[in-house]
């Protein structure tokens, strides 16, 4: 990273350079580009970012340059230039000279974020309705496929089918500015449920339930009932910020 005139203080979760490493690089992990596709910074962008929002990578930990450039087989300078990208996503926070400390998923952004999805998805729960067949289809497939992760373990896999169960009711609205917007929550999404889903283990099957019951609304026909289900679905996890378990 360029260095600066004034450095800015480092808080006192980063360890320094000094100190026991916080978090080995994770090297076991494949990268999300493949070997030998894409510029070398969209390669250690796209691993440090999968890392990230798999929890391999916790908030709290700090990154170092050099870490990751042995971790990508890379020289620092895309390093660099990936860990920028990363910062303007709001995933790391730069500290010249020292690294990149991953951030903790705050209260703040669990309230906006969980505020957002339910103007957004009880409105296309509504809209959804009468379902489409394909919709109807689509859903009991991803929801077959979240028990089948719940019970193998794979809780990267299950935060993906749970974000795409919800995506796709959205989609199903026809609204493509909202579809657009719901996409810009995609990131967070899934790095809350993975954090969520290892912090509170007991709420998957609860999760899994919940989803089965806005399906049953859907096939249903019941708009009211959908949107109720989703609300009771979605807003638990603000609960879970407010140290309000259900």
């Amino acid at each position: 990273m360029a260095p600066a005139s004034t450095a800015p203080a480092v808080p006192p979760t980063v360890r320094t350079a000094a100190e026991p490493a916080a978090a080995p690089p994770v090297k076991s992990a494949a990268p999300a580009v493949a070997p030998g596709t894409g510029s070398a910074a969209d390669r250690v962008y796209a691993f440090v970012k999968q890392a990230v929002l798999e929890r391999r990578y916790e908030g709290g930990t700090l990154l170092t340059e050099g870490d990751l450039a042995d971790a990508v087989g890379v020289s620092r300078t895309p390093v660099r230039e990936a860990l920028l990208r990363l910062e303007v996503e709001g995933l790391i926070r730069l500290y010249p000279k020292k690294g990149a400390l991953v951030l903790p998923v705050s209260a703040q952004e669990i309230g906006d974020v969980v505020e957002t999805r339910l103007l957004v998805e009880q409105h296309a729960a509504r809209k959804a309705v009468p379902a489409r067949p394909e919709l109807i289809a689509r859903l009991e497939e991803l929801l077959d496929q979240q028990r089948a992760q719940a019970a193998a373990g794979d809780l990267a896999a299950l935060a993906i089918s749970d974000r795409c169960f919800h995506a796709e009711i959205v989609r199903s609205a026809g609204n493509q500015i909202l579809d657009r917007l719901y996409d810009q929550l995609r990131d967070r999404q899934l790095r809350m449920g993975a954090a969520v889903m290892h912090a509170h283990p007991d709420r998957i099957a609860k999760n899994i339930s919940e989803h089965a019951e806005i399906l049953a609304a859907l096939r249903a026909g019941d708009a009211d009932a959908a949107a109720d289900a989703v609300h009771h679905h979605v807003s638990w996890v603000r609960h879970l910020a407010r140290g309000e378990e259900r």
